[in-house]
């Protein structure tokens, strides 16, 4: 069997590939090959954020309102839109191994022409690809509402519309910035972990 990624408990796929069949049909779950790797420096001075307790919450993510809401990415996105995805997939990658908990980065595919939905297991991440005429809003919203049934359920995302429809189905929203500063403080928690070790082994 595949092993599962740290943060993931038992069945977690099993759940999500059922979530993920009932809104885009059988078929829509493919594994593919892993982008580059992309580095991305932490900032020490970020307040401490308690670490989640592995496999207790989903983390669901706006992909392109994160994108355009993170300056760094966003002139990465109007340069390389393939790029800055992968970006902040890897980012999202480095963030899920140190705080546990299951992360779903969705893409809206609003204005694709035919598209059908897909999803993706990506490292330790999920990615979602909605289906043409469905917003990222909109596949977030049927996701909470079947999700926060089962786990706490956090929503990335600066879209205020979102928030009654979020909270109405018992998730919280947290804003772009707010996650910025989460994600930064766990590289800088990453990055003095790894020098403590580096030093205790001299």
């Amino acid at each position: 069997a595949r092993p599962k990624p740290k943060g993931e408990a038992p069945g977690e796929d099993a759940v999500l590939e059922a979530l993920f069949t009932r809104t885009y049909g059988a078929g829509s779950w493919r594994t593919p090959p892993p982008p580059a790797a992309v580095s991305r420096p932490a900032r020490p001075d970020a307040d401490p954020v308690p670490a989640a307790a592995p496999g207790q919450e989903y983390l669901l993510v706006d992909g392109y309102n994160i994108l355009f809401a993170w300056p760094d990415l966003k002139a990465l996105a109007q340069a390389d839109l393939g790029a800055a995805r992968h970006a902040l997939a890897d980012i999202l990658c480095n963030y899920q191994g140190f705080k546990g908990g299951t992360v779903i980065l969705v893409y809206d595919a609003y204005k694709v022409p035919g598209a059908p939905g897909e999803v993706e297991k990506y490292q330790n991440i999920y990615l979602v690809y909605t289906k043409e005429a469905e917003t990222a809003d909109m596949f977030i919203e049927k996701a909470t509402k079947q999700l926060a049934r089962q786990r706490r359920v956090r929503v990335a995302s600066s879209d205020g519309m979102e928030q009654t429809i979020i909270l109405g189905h018992g998730a919280l929203r947290v804003s772009a910035e707010m996650f910025r500063r989460e994600v930064e403080d766990a590289n800088a928690q990453i990055t003095r972990i790894i020098e403590e070790n580096r030093l205790r082994l001299r």
